[in-house]
This record gives structure tokens, sequence and C-alpha cells, in this order.
């Protein structure tokens, strides 16, 4: 027997090991559905827990993002053994969102893609789906305003974060450039392949479309049109990848939030995101931070959006290092309320 085939056999008893874990796996987290006494099936800080212990003791050759992606997919399964869950996004399908999504929740969901931002929050919000996710912020084109400003009017709460790396591809049923007349995509999409698309074709119309698999759907059927948006979405739609990686910075992220009705416990590594706002007086921003030094809290995010109630008037959200029940989170939001015109939380959520 050469050594190949003895290899071969040793992967067939591993993989048969790995099947009877798995369905243990499966038996046990289905025992745990049935003594649930809240129904709540996503615990992201018990989720949390499990990836950062795995990751821990990982100790390869596989990365710590393909444990984190194998595992995934277990857990989705298992997750899915108690009920599947029900997860918005900025659709339709090939979309950054949907990738975030299943980056999150795995592939064992029931997806529901929505037709912009607001959809998503009103999904989550009439409990057509438990959860939603959206873009926040980009490290190339900075905050998504349309998520922040629902943010501020919504009842629902930050349950979690993804950051999902973003690669943007150019991709029509044609495959080369001089017969591009019209790039459609997502107004985030373009700019953030801005200096590309003029150094390529600086002579071609781009037009915002609400969603970049929306773009997609249409370059499809026009004839001279191209598309800018994932791998994904090519494969998905059927079109020709004309350029790959063509995102102006390479080290371009999205940051996604997590959307639900539910309050998430301590995991051990958490964030918390607040909204607040001040008088329009000197030195009222210095004032209101002023506790979070003294109570020796990290702010990770300051971020201002316009109030929307007057003229130069301001809210400010601002990200914590902590949960909120950690004592120095706790006393330094009360005495921030002291100063604020205004404080809601957002949510506290495992830290990605």
């Amino acid at each position: 027997m050469s050594n190949l085939d003895k290899l071969r056999i040793s992967i067939d008893n591993l993989d048969k090991k790995i099947l009877e874990l798995v369905s243990k796996r499966a038996d046990c987290a289905k025992k745990i559905g049935t003594l649930k006494k809240d129904g709540v099936i996503y615990k992201p800080e018990r989720e949390a827990q499990i990836y950062r212990k795995l990751i821990e003791k990982n100790k390869g050759p596989l990365s710590s993002e393909s444990i984190r992606s194998i595992f995934s997919s277990i857990i989705s399964s298992c997750r899915a053994l108690e009920k599947k869950l029900a997860v918005s996004f900025l659709g339709p399908q090939g979309t950054f969102s949907e990738e975030a999504a299943i980056k999150r929740f795995g592939n064992n969901i029931q997806f529901v893609p929505a037709a912009s931002i607001d959809e998503v929050f009103s999904n989550v919000q009439s409990n057509e789906s438990q959860y939603g996710v959206v873009p926040v912020e980009n490290s190339t084109e900075g905050a998504v305003s349309r998520t922040l400003d629902l943010l501020l009017s919504s009842d629902l709460k930050i349950c979690g974060e993804v950051i999902l790396p973003i690669h943007h591809n150019l991709m029509a049923s044609v495959g080369n450039l001089k017969s591009i007349k019209k790039v459609y995509s997502h107004g985030q999409s373009l700019a953030q392949c801005h200096n590309w698309l003029m150094n390529h074709l600086p002579n071609v119309e781009t037009q915002a479309v609400l969603s970049n698999s929306e773009g997609v759907r249409l370059a499809k059927k026009e004839k001279g049109s191209a598309a800018i948006a994932s791998e994904r979405a090519a494969n998905l739609y059927n079109l020709k990848v004309i350029r790959e990686n063509i995102e102006d910075e390479k080290t371009n992220t999205t940051r996604f939030l997590i959307l639900s009705s539910q309050d998430t416990k301590k995991s051990g590594d958490d964030k918390t995101s607040i909204v607040v706002a001040t008088k329009n007086k000197p030195g009222a921003i210095a004032d209101l931070v002023q506790p979070f030094a003294k109570n020796k809290v990290s702010m990770t995010k300051l971020e201002s959006r316009p109030a929307k109630i007057g003229m130069w008037e301001y809210v400010f959200f601002i990200d914590l290092d902590g949960h909120h029940d950690d004592p120095k989170i706790k006393k330094s939001l009360t005495e921030v309320e002291t100063k604020a015109s205004f404080l809601k939380h957002l949510g506290s959520y495992p830290k990605y």
C-alpha cells in the first residue's frame, strides 16, 4: 500500500469520527433547546465565547478564520434543529450584506432580502425577521448615514457586529473594457472604486443603485453595461469578472451591525454603543466625555450627526470598550446622563 493510500484511509477514519462527534454535538444542542426558558435561539455572547475558545486552542495548519468558518456551519446547522432564524439584509442575493449575514449566522437560516436599510429595520421591528444585518461604516468612505439615523429613531438593539473585508470586481456579460458604456453599483461601492474608474474607464457613465446586486441585475440585461460587486454576485447572476479587486484601498473593510429586539449578556470581551446629545455651548463635548476618562473607560469611536431638530444641533454616536453592566461603564453612563440633554443605549455586544 502506498503512502497516499494510507493517508486516504486515515482521512476516511477521521471523517467518520468527525461525523460521530458532530452528531453528538447536534444532539446536545437539541436538548439545550428544550431546556431554554426564554425561547431565544441565538445567544451572541455564548457563540462568541465558543469561537474565542476554539481560536485560542487552534494550533494550525488551518487559519483562525478557517476554523471560524467551519464551526459557523456546524453551529448554524445545530441551531436550525431548534428553529431556522429569519435574518434580513440589504438584498437581493449577492450583496456584501448577505455575505456578512452568512459570516455571522451561517448558511442554515431563512434569508430575508430587503430593498433598503429602512426595510431591514422594519422587518425586525415587525418580527418578520428575528435579526437584521446593516452596514454602519466603511474604512474608506466612513459612516453609513442612514443606518445611524435609523438607530437613533428605532427601538431595536445592536446585539453583534461583523467585520468584512470588501473586494470589488468589475463584471459584465462580455469580457473586455472597451465595450463598457455604463457602470452600475451602490453609491458606496462606486466611491470605493473612484480612482480605478477614473484611470481605467474615464469616459464611462456611472449610476448609483440601491444595492450592488441590483446593479448586477441591470448590467446583465443591458448591452454595454457592467457592474461592480462581489465575486459571489458574479457567480449568482452568471456574469464574467473582467477585473478583480478594483477597490482603491486594498485594506477596504466594512463593519456591519446585527439588529434585534433582545439585550445581550456579557461575553467577556464586549463593546457598548450609545448616542448622546448636549447643549450647544463652549466645552459641552469635553464635559460630556469627561466621565469616561475619569473612570478609565476607553472610547473607541466618536461620530457626530445632525440631530435634525434644529440648525447646528448634533448627536454623538459613541462606542465604548466593555459591557454596559461593567461597573466602570455603568458609573460613567450615570454621570453622562446628568450632563447630556439626551442619552440612548443602543446595545452591548461581543466584539468581533
